[in-house]
């Protein structure tokens, strides 16, 4: 099976559970560390002419990370494109377990139990926080609803201020944020880099909690790790 992975997430978790399947990942694919696998674009645009000289069995895709059209053009040139929808955790591990069988054609690898059972493992939360979760600034950007990131935080003791916005990465300005009732603000380091110096200061009445974008919006086996993690930097 000759795989390309056009998610970062899904790229690691293929490359982890069957290394020497994944013959092609996108330019945003960083982990594992030293993948050899050619790089073919980004998710959102990529090569599709680079993807088809891979000749690949397979190509792994996301609903939300990944267009349409450059999924279709792949379809249409005869290759098999599975394409996952993950907004929950629940759904995460579900289509994680899918790919990894069509994908790698394994048995279900140990990374991914030890992730169901970190998750599990978590304390009831205590009173809810109330935050804005921030992705990016200028213009500003916030989780809405129905977020993979939004439900993490939510099984932390966090609640999205906007998680019923009627979007779901909404742009709202930094005065209605700020004046939104929260009690925290979220700042992750991707997809914008949020750091110290660059985002906490226009949350001057807020505590912030900066956290490790890819324990957020990863869902692979970064998993297993993301729950002490994100627990550690919202505290």
């Amino acid at each position: 099976m000759r795989v390309v992975s056009l998610v970062p997430s899904l790229t690691e978790a293929v490359a982890v559970t069957a290394p020497g399947r994944l013959v092609g990942a996108t330019d945003w694919c960083t982990h594992p560390a030293g993948l050899a696998a050619v790089r073919v674009g980004g998710t959102k645009n990529p090569d599709v002419a680079a993807i088809l000289a891979l000749r690949p069995d397979l190509v792994v895709a996301n609903e939300e990370e990944n267009r349409e059209p450059d999924l279709a053009a792949l379809r249409e040139a005869g290759v098999e494109v599975l394409v996952t929808e993950i907004r929950t955790l629940d759904a995460a591990f579900e289509e994680l377990e899918r790919v990894l069988a069509v994908a790698c054609g394994r048995p279900r690898p140990r990374w991914l139990d030890e992730a169901e059972a970190a998750w599990a493992a978590l304390p009831p939360p205590r009173a809810p926080r109330r935050a804005v979760v921030p992705i990016w600034r200028r213009p500003w950007m916030v989780l809405g609803h129905d977020t993979f990131a939004g439900d993490l935080l939510s099984r932390l003791g966090v609640d999205n201020v906007y998680a019923d916005h009627p979007e779901r990465y909404p742009r709202i300005p930094l005065d209605a944020l700020n004046a939104a009732g929260a009690d925290l603000v979220v700042l992750p380091d991707e997809p914008y880099r949020f750091t110290a110096d660059d985002g906490p200061e226009a949350f001057p009445a807020l505590p912030s909690a900066l956290v490790d974008g890819r324990f957020l919006t990863w869902y692979g086996p970064s998993l297993v790790r993301a729950p002490a993690a994100l627990r550690a930097a919202l505290r």
